[in-house]
């Protein structure tokens, strides 16, 4: 019902990818996503996206960072995983026995 996502994406990448991607596990696997990211440079070669997050299983962004450190709070409701897979029973139609 919660994947944790820990994480340190480049800028470049953090910037085109890293919402959607979280976005997209929530709401394909209708849970919550909390992601840990970790933010600023590294060295001078490497610097890191940050922007920590809390997704609902609908794929709505529920809590986050922008740059910076920081610390998120954000209600986890065991209901709400319920609606979604009530209204989208798309984890029904897994056939166990092939993967």
């Amino acid at each position: 019902d919660i994947f944790l996502a820990p994480s340190a994406f480049l800028q470049e990448t953090g910037k085109a990818h890293w919402e959607i991607l979280l976005k997209a596990r929530a709401i394909e696997n209708q849970c919550y996503m909390i992601a840990a990211a970790q933010w600023g440079p590294h060295h001078e070669k490497r610097t890191s996206y940050g922007h920590s997050m809390v997704v609902d299983p609908w794929g709505k962004t529920v809590a986050e960072i922008g740059e910076g450190t920081g610390l998120i709070f954000a209600e986890i409701d065991p209901e709400e995983i319920n609606k979604v897979r009530a209204r989208l029973p798309s984890l029904q139609h897994r056939r166990k026995g092939i993967y």
